[in-house]
C-alpha cells in the first residue's frame, strides 16, 4: 500500500522545500520506492535534487494541463531509483488557466492514481500559499506534514492550514489526515526553540514528530549543489536528523 504525503505550510521559509527533498531522498536511502512531485512554481525541489530547470521539456505544468503523461512528466533526479515530476516558472500561470476546467482539484490526484501503486511514498513539496496547486496536493495526498520553523512567529497562519485541511477533509477527500508537524531550524541553545516547541504542543490537538531538524549550516549549502544532505554530507547533523525522521514516517506507516 503506497503512501502519499504533501508537505505544506502557507508560511514561506520554514523548510519545506528543504523536507521535501531531504525526507524523500532518505526513504530512498532506506531502500523505498520514492517519487516526488513539485508544485511550487519556484522549482526549488526540482533543482535540490539536480535538474535543470532550464532544459525540461514536460513538467508539473504540462500534466496538469493534459498536455503530457504521468510517465512523460518525469525524469531522474541525483538519488539512484527516484524520480521527480518536476516544476519551473511556467506553473505560476496554472492558476489561471485551470479557471474553466471541470474538477479542477482533482487533476493532479486523477493523473497520480495511475501510477501510485508502483511506489512506496509519493512526496509532494506545495507552494507557500493556499492556492489551487495546495488544494490539488492534499486530495491526492493521504496525509499533510507540516513544518514549523523555531521561531516566534511559528503559529501565525498555522490555523488557517489547519481550517483548509478541515475543509478539504469535508468537501473533496475524506480521508485526509494530518500526519504531524515537524519542527526545523531548531537551535538546542536557544530557550526561544524550546518555548516554541512547547507553545505548539499546548495549543494543537495533532501530533508532533519527536525528530526536531535542527539549523545546520550544511543543510543550507546542499541546495545550491544541487543534491540532498545524505548525498551531500552524509555525516552532518541535519542528515542524521533527516533520517531519524524518515524512520519515523515509515513506522507509521505499514510498508
Amino acid at each position: 500500500m503506497s503512501r502519499i504525503i504533501a508537505i505544506a505550510n502557507q508560511k514561506g521559509g520554514v523548510g519545506k522545500t528543504t523536507t521535501a527533498i531531504n525526507l524523500a531522498s532518505c526513504l530512498a536511502e532506506a531502500g523505498k520506492k520514492v517519487l516526488t512531485i513539485d508544485l511550487d512554481p519556484q522549482g526549488n525541489m526540482t533543482s535540490g535534487l539536480g535538474v535543470d530547470k532550464s532544459e525540461l521539456e514536460n513538467t508539473v505544468y504540462e500534466l496538469m494541463l493534459d498536455e503530457c503523461s504521468i510517465k512523460e512528466s518525469m525524469c531522474d533526479t541525483v538519488v539512484n531509483g527516484m524520480k521527480i515530476i518536476p516544476s519551473n516558472v511556467n506553473l505560476a500561470g496554472a492558476e489561471i488557466e485551470l479557471l474553466g476546467i471541470n474538477e479542477k482539484e482533482y487533476i493532479l490526484k486523477n493523473a497520480v492514481d495511475y501510477i501510485r501503486d508502483d511506489y512506496d511514498f509519493i512526496v509532494i513539496d506545495c507552494p507557500p500559499s493556499l492556492n489551487m496547486l495546495t488544494i490539488n496536493a492534499m486530495t491526492t495526498a493521504d496525509t499533510v506534514l507540516v513544518p514549523i520553523q523555531c521561531e516566534y512567529y511559528a503559529l501565525e497562519g498555522l490555523s488557517q492550514l489547519m481550517h483548509t485541511i478541515d475543509l478539504v477533509q469535508q468537501r473533496l477527500n475524506s480521508q485526509l489526515k494530518i500526519d504531524g508537524i515537524v519542527f526545523t531550524m531548531y537551535d538546542v541553545r536557544t530557550n526561544l526553540s524550546n518555548q516554541v516547541v512547547e507553545n505548539v504542543k499546548e495549543n494543537l490537538d495533532t501530533k508532533i514528530y519527536q525528530t526536531l531538524i535542527p539549523r545546520n549550516i550544511r543543510l543550507a549549502e546542499a541546495p545550491s549543489h544541487g543534491l540532498p544532505i545524505n548525498m551531500y554530507d552524509a555525516k552532518s547533523a541535519g542528515t542524521e536528523s533527516y533520517r531519524l525522521l524518515a524512520k519515523e514516517v515509515m513506522e507509521r506507516t505499514d510498508i
